[in-house]
């Protein structure tokens, strides 16, 4: 037999994923600070392929105005970014992925 699916199955379902991917996102990811994780080196594989450099030639686009980046809300001159997992970028840099924050 087939059993049929309500409504407030479907419901309660919905809901129960919702909690538990919330809770989870809290309590089972780690955030690691910009300070924890290793500065990206210009001469690294990624770095290269991105045409990434810690000082940017274009004055109104670095990483610190890039939507990229995710600041860890210190004032550290390397913070993480999006584009590189497991790496700090100097927020005075830049690298071809750059995207302008939305005003």
């Amino acid at each position: 037999m087939v059993k049929k699916s309500s409504r407030r199955r479907f419901i309660q379902l919905t809901a129960g994923g919702i909690i538990g991917l919330t809770l989870g996102n809290k309590f089972l990811i780690c955030s690691v600070t910009a300070a924890e994780l290793p500065q990206l080196k210009q001469d690294s594989p990624q770095a290269s392929a991105l045409k990434y450099v810690n000082k940017s030639t274009i004055q109104s686009q670095n990483c610190k105005n890039c939507l990229l980046i995710r600041s860890d809300g210190s004032n550290s001159q390397w913070q993480p970014c999006a584009i590189f997992p497991g790496k700090s970028v100097n927020i005075n840099g830049w690298c071809s992925a750059y995207a302008p924050q939305p005003a």
